[in-house]
């Protein structure tokens, strides 16, 4: 078999782990030097790769590409950016044919979410349609956890052990000072149409009366006068009130509780923030003296206390696409299957490009409490162990030590420019 180079890009919302995915794949790929040539990662994902802007990987060290397990953020960028269909938009597949050409490449690795899955699904049909011998393995990576398939997202054990951390954290503060200051604290936290985040703030507390005292998902209608209820019910038994609550919480008609009016790159509702409106309904109906407190990027960011499972499920995953490839497989996805939960045994599995794509897995209806506010025993069987152990990043001067690569461009082969 001819040796041919490997393309490999970022998509999406990055993770506390993406980087090692890629360490994954480039680490793997370098032990096969009789089938994979040079590793090039596309600057800022797809687009790289559109506008030829590749970087050379090979000339990275050992040391460096080891760093990544430990360094947050997207080592060589990344984007949304969702490829049309190709009966839509032929010119990007053409584009995408002719920098694949020019740069022998012939294997395509994309890690992301359901965006991604589909835009690696897509360029899989390439050899097909457009006569174009590639090989593509999407790598899975969403700190949502919202991908069918598998049994949990690289990047979400991470956010998880963030989230339950910092809601017990901040419960400690907010019970500290709620006799004369502050009664409602609300954490607002990723999850578009999935509560996968919010439930692991679940984690924090189990017994009567731990914080959090609600959980809002958006697989449960969000009542605003059932809400009020429970925020008074505890403040006046538990002097004070924890709630962890999704982006992504709706009404019954499907408004979200936080809608900006406006649409993102993907096309989706771009949200203007849950917590100040579920802060202001406690201000103007029950005057409770409150605080409120976005993750945001912090979530998704913090490598520092990331789940051991969580990177090593990264760099797993990333390893087995680069195996799957090589052994000839096709438009696939590494998974992650449960053997046990306790103590936590897994493996990796397989699944299809067509039907990950955009698919999204929603929390199971019995891993929601009957009055829509907490998690079930269940749902935190399934939680825990992803939530387990400590992959601590190395430290200098106080702070976390991170890779440092030279991210350096391979020279244009092609005249001609691209326009995204």
């Amino acid at each position: 078999m001819a040796i041919k180079n490997a393309f490999y890009a970022q998509s999406g919302g990055v993770t506390a782990v993406i980087n090692a995915s890629a360490c994954g794949v480039i680490q793997t790929a370098r032990k096969h030097p009789e089938q994979i040539g040079k590793v090039y990662a596309g600057r800022n994902g797809i687009i790289g790769a559109l506008r030829e802007e590749l970087i050379d990987t090979s000339l990275e060290s050992d040391a460096a590409i080891e760093a990544l397990l430990h360094t947050p953020g997207g080592a060589f960028g990344s984007c949304r950016y969702k490829l049309k269909n190709l009966t839509e938009n032929r010119r990007e597949y053409e584009r995408l044919i002719e920098v694949f050409q020019a740069h022998d490449i012939g294997y395509f690795f994309y890690n992301g979410g359901g965006d991604s899955q589909d835009t690696a699904f897509k360029v899989s049909q390439l050899a097909e349609k457009m006569g174009y011998p590639i090989t593509c393995i999407g790598v899975p990576k969403t700190v949502d956890n919202d991908l069918p398939f598998t049994d949990c997202c690289p990047g979400f054990g991470s956010v998880a052990k963030y989230i339950a951390t910092s809601t017990l954290e901040a419960s400690l503060d907010i019970r500290s000072m709620s006799e004369s200051s502050t009664k409602v604290f609300i954490l607002e936290v990723m999850g578009r149409h999935a509560g996968w985040i919010a439930a692991s703030g679940g984690l924090a507390g189990a017994g009567e009366g731990e914080p959090p005292h609600i959980i809002l998902f958006p697989e449960v209608p969000f009542d605003r006068e059932a809400f009020l209820k429970r925020v008074d019910f505890c403040v006046e038994n538990y002097g004070y009130c924890v709630v962890v609550a999704s982006e992504g919480a709706q009404y019954e008609d499907g408004r979200f509780v936080a809608e900006a009016g406006s649409k993102d790159a993907f096309g989706h509702t771009q949200l203007g923030g849950v917590a100040p409106a579920l802060a202001n309904m406690v201000k103007q109906a029950l005057g409770h003296k409150y605080h409120w407190a976005v993750a945001d990027y912090l979530q998704r960011a913090a490598r520092h206390i990331a789940s051991a499972t969580d990177v090593e499920q990264a760099y797993k995953v990333g390893q087995a696409a680069v195996e799957m490839a090589l052994a000839g497989k096709q438009a696939l996805m590494p998974t992650i299957v449960r053997e046990q939960a306790s103590p936590y045994r897994w493996h990796i599995g397989e699944a299809p490009l067509s039907e990950v794509a955009n698919q999204e897995k929603k929390m199971p209806i019995h891993y929601i409490t009957d009055d829509g506010f907490g998690i079930t025993d269940d749902c935190r069987a399934y939680l825990q162990p992803l939530i387990e152990g400590e992959s601590f990043p190395p430290f200098e001067k106080g702070l976390p030590k991170v890779a440092k690569l030279q991210n350096q461009l391979v020279e244009k082969k092609l005249k001609a420019e691209f326009d995204i």
